[in-house]
């Protein structure tokens, strides 16, 4: 299936989920919001959030600072 990550064309197999994407992309310990479709998704739901041809997803790297 096709996806846009941050506005740019991916390909993921079907049935993969945020945390696919997330593993695909080298993120997974990395501090990031993802918003799916505009709607923020949980970190406590990439595992089982499902993606599906044609998904818009941003994902924004959280920094600290002070």
């Amino acid at each position: 299936m096709q996806i846009h990550v941050n506005g740019e064309a991916m390909q993921l197999p079907d049935g993969a989920t945020l945390m696919d994407l997330l593993a695909a992309l080298k993120l997974l310990d990395a501090r990031v919001a993802v918003e799916l479709n505009q709607e923020i998704v949980p970190r406590s739901r990439h595992t089982e959030q499902g993606l599906q041809d044609q998904d818009q997803i941003e994902i924004v790297h959280a920094i600290g600072g002070g």
